[in-house]
Formats: C-alpha cells, sequence, structure tokens
C-alpha cells in the first residue's frame, strides 16, 4: 500500500495532464442533501494527502457549505478579484492537510458584463490560480440552474454524486442527461453516497451506467461508493472533515480510494485546449 501511495504521488509530481494544464473537476448533483460538499473537501483532502496541490472552489452561489463543513469563513472571495479589489493570491485560503480554498461569491456573474481590457486582466488574475494548484475541484450548486451548468461545463471532467434512493437517482440521471446533450465528450464520474452495503452500492451504479449508455450514449466512469456511517455526520457537527478527524473510518477508507482513483486515471480532459476560466467566460457570455 505504502509503495502506491508513493508511485501516485509520483504521477502527480510527474503533471500527466495535457498541456500542463491544471485538472480542473466538477463535483454536482441532482438535488441537495447527497453529500456532495462533504465528498468534494474531503476527496480534496485525501488527494493532498496522496501528494497533489488540490484547490476547493466553492461555486455554490446559492447556499454555500464549505466554509461551514471546514469551520472556516473565508474573508474574500473571487469576486473580489473579478471587480479588481483584490488580487487571485489574497483570495486562498489555506485549509487543512495542503487543500486550498477559494469562495465564489456572487460577484462572478459580473463576468459576463466586463468591457474587454478589464476582462483580459482579470483573465490574467483568475490563470494565475494554476501556479497554486495541479487539481482544482468545483463545488457546484446542487440541480440543474445555469450557473450549475456554466460550471460544469466549463470544467474537464464531472463527478455526479448520488444516493441510492430512487428519487436521487432519478434527478442524477437528469444532470447526466443535460450534461450529455451539451457536451458529449465531457468525462462523467458517478459516485454513489450513503450506501448501507456493498449490494446496493453495485444496483444503483449498475442501474445508472445502463440507463445513460442506452438512452444517452454516455459512458460513466465508477469513480466508487461511500458506505452510510455515522462519522460522517459527527464530523459536520463538529466542523472538522472526517479525513482529518477519522481518516481511517468506513466513509474516509472510500474517500482515499476515490482519490487513488482520480491520480491513476487517464481520462483528465484530454479535449480541452483552454484553460477553465477561459471556458467559464464563454459559458457566462
Amino acid at each position: 500500500m505504502a509503495d502506491q501511495a508513493e508511485r501516485l504521488r509520483e504521477i502527480v509530481r510527474g503533471n500527466k495532464y495535457p498541456n500542463n494544464q491544471t485538472r480542473v473537476i466538477a463535483v454536482t448533483s441532482g438535488k441537495g442533501g447527497v453529500g456532495k460538499t462533504n465528498c468534494s473537501v474531503n476527496l480534496g483532502i485525501a488527494l493532498a494527502k496522496l501528494g497533489a496541490r488540490p484547490l476547493l472552489v466553492d461555486a455554490d452561489l446559492g447556499l454555500a457549505n464549505v466554509d461551514v463543513i471546514l469551520g472556516m469563513m473565508p474573508q474574500y472571495n473571487l469576486g473580489h478579484v473579478i471587480l479588481g479589489e483584490k488580487r487571485i493570491s489574497d483570495v486562498i485560503v489555506n485549509g487543512p492537510a495542503g487543500l486550498r480554498i477559494i469562495a465564489s461569491g456572487s460577484g462572478v456573474y459580473k463576468l459576463a458584463n466586463l468591457n474587454e481590457k478589464t476582462l483580459e486582466q482579470c483573465l490574467q488574475d483568475l490563470n494565475e490560480i494554476e501556479k497554486y494548484t495541479d487539481i482544482m475541484i468545483i463545488d457546484t450548486g446542487a440541480g440543474l440552474s445555469k450557473s450549475v451548468l456554466q460550471f460544469v461545463l466549463a470544467a474537464g471532467e464531472v463527478i455526479v454524486v448520488t444516493t441510492p434512493e430512487p428519487t436521487a437517482i432519478t434527478d442524477a440521471y437528469g444532470v447526466i442527461k443535460v450534461i450529455a446533450s451539451s457536451d458529449l465528450n465531457l468525462p462523467i464520474w458517478l459516485v454513489v453516497n450513503m450506501v448501507r452495503n456493498e449490494a446496493e452500492g453495485a444496483q444503483a451504479i449498475e442501474r445508472l451506467t445502463t440507463v445513460s449508455k442506452r438512452f444517452l450514449g454516455v459512458e460513466l466512469a465508477t469513480l466508487g461508493y461511500i458506505p452510510y456511517d455515522p462519522i460522517v455526520s459527527k464530523a459536520v457537527k463538529e466542523q472538522q472533515p472526517f479525513m482529518i478527524s477519522h481518516p481511517r473510518s468506513m466513509a474516509g477508507q472510500a474517500l482515499n480510494q476515490m482519490a487513488r482513483n482520480l491520480l491513476s486515471d487517464g481520462m483528465a480532459g484530454t479535449h480541452l485546449t483552454t484553460s477553465f476560466f477561459d471556458r467559464l467566460i464563454e459559458k457566462f457570455r
């Protein structure tokens, strides 16, 4: 196990991602309450522990929860950078285990209204982020709102988080359908959270992967499932990520394996030729 971890660190140091770009992964869900943000935060910490330089962007513009889970309150956000009030280095907050965090803020919407000169300067500042990270995790809002899709479609790959509940599965399929109708080349990972047993997790994965392939022509990649674990709700109440407080818990071991799966995979946004923020601005305009 130690040898495998070191090999993963070597992969990270070697920067296997295309065109030396930062790998950008949007984490989304069809509905709230499935543990999307908890997955984003703890996956980021797991990646950091394996030697990556993850940066978590809280892009849930309506209900930001990253700061709640981490017990942190960032003073500045991307909106301040877009408005020219702060540099990108001013809004990056150091979190646990080497994870860095940026809050988006409602000012992101102003990207659509910047004049050409201001936009060029803004892009230079935003693209500085890639100096600080090799994997950017975008924690989007839940559902199918316009802002969620703008962040998702600007990413290089997507993680869709769901639970085994029929309504959650249906909503996850709805998200996958919308993503596929906009960009069939966008790689989609599937995570099933709060699984009571292995059979339940396998059944949910099989159901979603089968219907997505049959009706959408989409090959979902399975990142894994997270067992139901009382430690998770305990960690949220304590505002301490379970990858820090209980890394050997069932949920912690699952997230650690998912991080390994991500670092070992070669599908990281290979169809992209521009930076995340270049693509995001295109989506906002």
